[in-house]
């Protein structure tokens, strides 16, 4: 696990994903073993993103969520699209008051995999100040950070070194063609290219970063 803070109140983690295969990753593109999750304390509230605990390394994060739920309360937990469901029953049923925000969109697909106790629109404004924003894949969201200018994204687009891309056709369900695509997809990368430099990690659960030093 590598863990830093990347801005005041912001924090990035990654974590070997455990169905990861060398055939998702090839010629530089598509999703990388170490993912990406982050975490927030703004507004009052603690929010995980798309949160993993990571293999191999759980005492270590345990002590550091644990530590930081005594500070700022039970965790919220915002989660871009269902296959990213991840750790976050586990740290439901960790944590008493703990809360699991999705799309209404993908409530369904969500829910087997994870207790919802929430669910938002496009526009909503969640805990931590965090804006909800709809993309077009699969029900997906992203999450815009206004305090600090970034954007959360799961799938729909991809940070690699030095610019963003949007996810391989292949990825898209087969309701989900370029006109589907283009309109949220397209809005969430010029986002993304208007607010940050570079991607913090390629892969899933990307955020975009402000112009900063970036890894």
């Amino acid at each position: 696990m590598q863990i830093e803070q990347i801005a005041r109140h912001l924090w990035w983690w990654t974590a070997p994903h455990p169905d990861w295969g060398p055939s998702d990753f090839k010629d530089g593109r598509g999703w990388q073993r170490e993912i990406s999750c982050y975490a927030l304390v703004e507004d009052g509230a603690l929010v995980l993103f798309d949160p993993l605990v990571p293999a191999g390394d759980e005492e270590r994060f345990w002590e550091a969520l644990d530590g930081d739920v005594r500070d700022h309360g039970a965790p919220a937990i915002l989660l871009t699209i269902f296959w990213h469901a991840r750790s976050a029953q586990e740290i439901l049923d960790r944590y008493e008051g703990a809360t699991a925000w999705v799309h209404a969109r993908s409530q369904e697909p969500f829910a087997e995999r994870v207790r919802v106790t929430n669910t938002f629109g496009d526009g909503d404004l969640l805990p931590g100040s965090v804006e909800a924003i709809a993309m077009h894949h699969r029900g997906e969201a992203a999450f815009w950070l206004p305090t600090h200018s970034a954007l959360v994204l799961g799938d729909s687009v991809l940070g690699y070194e030095g610019h963003a891309e949007l996810c391989p056709p292949s990825w898209l369900a087969t309701d989900e063609g370029d006109s589907v695509e283009a309109p949220r997809a397209r809005a969430g990368a010029g986002a993304a290219a208007a607010h940050a430099r570079r991607p913090a990690r390629a892969g899933r659960a990307t955020a975009l970063r402000p112009a900063r030093r970036s890894r």
